[in-house]
């Protein structure tokens, strides 16, 4: 009897399970998943979002803190958990990402019961507190948040560009490029768990290797990239307009791996409006480069986001965006209302336009983007495409061509009662029917 109680006390405490909940963007997924990884290396029982908290769950919210709506999501899901901790309903509740970077005196003060507040690059600290080590061997690894069959691959954390509105190199720092041969083990890790498609972000890919290669070096990337045995799918999303390196536009050309597809985002299009933005070009330079891009790559599909209510922006301002918008035609489009960011330099500017105009705007180039959308949609009618199915929805499998990316752009619908497609394969799609942002066809051999 005695011996049983002794090798009882003796048994090691089961680790706790470790909830990970992710805010914000993609970056914000990947360093989760990086975090993941190294827990589960840790042996750690570790999910991310699970539906139900368990009583000993350490439980780690990767929080936004880009604009108002994105830090009051990442504050509500903050208080939601430290309330359930009061109750004896989880074991331990610790902050990362973003906005305890940007603001972690102020929620030290505000939520005293979360256990720690940690920032963007804080992992090996976050380890430690959890009770893991960081294991050197495991980098490159991740434990993805994505259906496996498509991953974002961050190439590199920060950066340097001088936006006026945007409070991101005050959360994640200057530009660090990820050395390309780390890269290439991260990429071969991932296809070796069965990813297909790699979605490349960063603040700004085309300002990759300027800090380590001395040169602007995406291009170069891209081959290595693109000559992984098993990767059939490279994207790009997050590129700046000035500065281009045009380069990587005859890669796109040269590999059938690369998706004729980039993520742009402009902002604005007024010569005043991109002047007090800081975005280093003017309104004809931004038409230049979107020509020049579609020229080298005809059938690209371009995707941009735009601001609207920045300060001082006039109505004629708006008008001007939105004849642009019209004109232009861009394939995808997302548009936001300006957020009056701390410690920015757009924080010295009165924040004048008022918020219903701002919406009313953003409403209104998005009823213009939703036109177009639906004019493109519709020339895709008869034509087949190569498509990835990302899952079973209702009675229908659900895809992407290469033209667009996941939960951001338009979707490939499948009747399930006629055909049948695998999630994480490719099928030929003709396109049957056409809407705004969904397209309906029938897989042909």
């Amino acid at each position: 009897m005695r011996t049983k109680e002794i090798s009882k006390q003796l048994k090691p405490t089961a680790k706790p399970r470790v909830n990970v909940v992710t805010l914000g963007c993609s970056k914000n997924i990947y360093d989760s998943e990086v975090l993941m990884g190294q827990l589960k290396g840790n042996a750690f029982d570790v999910v991310h979002e699970a539906d139900k908290v368990g009583q000993n769950d350490i439980v780690v919210i990767n929080t936004c803190g880009f604009i108002d709506n994105a830090k009051q999501e990442s504050i509500d899901t903050i208080l939601q958990y430290s309330e359930l901790k009061e109750q004896g309903k989880v074991g331990k509740v610790i902050v990362t990402g973003c906005l305890s970077e940007r603001y972690k005196p102020e929620l030290e003060a505000e939520i005293t019961n979360v256990d720690a507040y940690f920032g963007t690059n804080d992992l090996q600290n976050i380890l430690q507190n959890i009770g893991a080590d960081y294991r050197h061997e495991l980098i490159g690894e991740r434990l993805l948040t994505t259906p496996s069959h498509f991953a974002y691959f961050k190439i590199a954390e920060g950066c340097n560009r001088p936006c006026s509105f945007c409070a991101i190199p005050l959360m994640r720092g200057k530009h660090v490029s990820t050395p390309i041969d780390q890269l290439v083990k991260n990429a071969e890790s991932l296809v070796a768990n069965g990813t297909k498609e790699l979605i490349l972000i960063a603040q700004d890919l085309t300002y990759y290797g300027l800090d380590l290669y001395g040169k602007r070096n995406l291009d170069e990337l891209l081959r290595r990239l693109s000559d992984v045995n098993g990767v059939e799918w490279i994207r790009l999303q997050y590129a700046y307009p000035a500065g281009f390196p045009m380069e990587v536009l005859e890669v796109m050309n040269e590999r059938d791996n690369i998706c004729k597809y980039l993520d742009m985002p402009l902002q604005h299009i007024t010569d005043n409006m991109l002047k007090s933005m800081r975005r280093g070009l003017t309104k004809q330079k931004t038409i230049d480069v979107v020509n020049e891009i579609r020229d080298r790559v005809p059938n690209i599909a371009m995707r941009t986001t735009l601001i609207t209510g920045y300060p001082g922006e006039t109505q004629q301002d708006f008008e001007e965006m939105a004849q642009w918008v019209e004109d232009t035609r861009f394939d995808r489009l997302g548009c936001f209302t300006y957020s009056h960011e701390e410690k920015t330099h757009a924080h010295t500017l009165v924040d004048d336009v008022p918020e219903e105009v701002k919406q009313e705007r953003a409403d209104a180039i998005m009823e213009i983007q939703q036109g177009i959308s639906y004019e493109k949609n519709q020339e895709k009618i008869g034509n087949t495409y190569k498509v990835l199915i990302d899952k079973k929805d209702g009675g229908y499998f659900v895809g992407r061509t290469e033209y667009d990316s996941p939960e951001v752009d338009n979707e490939v619908l499948i009747d399930a009662s006629v055909n049948y497609a695998a999630p994480g394969t490719f099928v030929n799609v003709k396109i049957n029917s056409a809407e705004d942002f969904d397209l309906y066809g029938q897989i042909v051999k």
